[in-house]
């Protein structure tokens, strides 16, 4: 039988629905929907910088709990409320992943939970 193991950090904010941050198994790491939020607070409203840093942060913390790194990431899936803002995400996202280069769709969407103006998901792969 496949194990499959639920990753939760508090590093990142914890799930808000009937979902885990992550689920690990057979060797990948599914990462679900993660949002700019605060780790430990309520949405804030930040400038869609700030989300960017946020939702990339929460992303290392939720893939160091299952034992991945940016590294290991192989898709990414990027959702905006707005295209103008991918030249500002593809920035800070070519600073955070340096010369690793997953692959990446971004995909424009009218409206995302409590108004932010972004959320990314991914897939890693992990052999530990």
């Amino acid at each position: 039988m496949t194990k499959i193991e639920l990753i939760e950090t508090e590093a990142a904010p914890a799930a808000g629905g009937h979902y885990s941050q992550a689920v690990r198994t057979n060797g990948q790491v599914w990462v679900s929907g993660v949002l700019p939020i605060p780790a430990k607070g309520l949405p804030d409203g930040a400038d869609f910088g700030a989300q960017t840093e946020r939702v990339l942060a929460h992303l290392d913390a939720v893939l160091t709990a299952a034992g991945a790194s940016k590294k290991d990431v192989v898709q990414v899936r990027v959702y905006v409320t707005s295209i103008s803002h991918w030249p500002a995400f593809d920035r800070a996202y070519a600073a955070f992943f340096g010369e690793h280069k997953p692959a990446r769709a971004v995909v424009p969407v009218p409206e995302l939970h409590y108004g932010y103006a972004l959320e990314l998901e991914a897939v890693a792969v992990c052999q530990t």
